[in-house]
């Protein structure tokens, strides 16, 4: 059991990201909201988010993906925003398809009816979807090579042997 989560240690170490990053978007979304930025919903929504997104490149560069290195860190920084972008973009597909094209808005359905689409397209489909792409984009073109052992650690392994 405990070798599952060592061969995956860099996949839950990405999911943990993930969490804390969603949850700094709760957080600040509904505080800018109800403080500062009192009607401007959107607005809230996407300081919360570029604020997150922030933490999760910082925690990602440092923590979740330490063993991978191979870009500049501006390179590498351009192409984690550029990633997360494109993401944000896809979680928000389920909630058009949902909102435009099924058209689970009122007056089409019901508050509750159209809340509970909103949350199910966006906030599971959306977030389940955008996830798996960025796991995959990250390890492809951001954090692409497992870093190279230390010429020292790779001859002291040969001195041994």
């Amino acid at each position: 059991m405990l070798s599952v989560f060592v061969r995956n240690a860099e996949l839950l170490k990405f999911l943990t990201v993930g969490a804390i990053a969603f949850v700094t978007t709760l957080v600040l979304f509904f505080g800018l909201k109800w403080t500062v930025l009192d009607g401007k919903p959107v607005t809230a929504n996407v300081v919360a988010v570029l604020i997150a997104t922030v933490v999760s490149y910082v925690l990602n560069r440092e923590w979740a993906f330490t063993a991978r290195g191979g870009r500049e860190r501006r390179h590498e920084a351009a192409l984690f925003f550029l990633v997360a972008g494109i993401g944000m973009v896809i979680n928000q597909l389920p909630l058009a398809v949902s909102s435009y094209l099924f058209q689970l808005r009122t007056p089409h359905v019901s508050v509750l009816v159209e809340n509970i689409a909103d949350f199910v397209s966006a906030t599971i489909i959306g977030t389940l979807l955008a996830t798996v792409f960025r796991w995959w984009a990250m390890r492809k073109f951001v954090f692409p090579q497992p870093a190279q052992p230390d010429m020292a650690d790779h001859q002291v392994s040969e001195t041994r042997a």
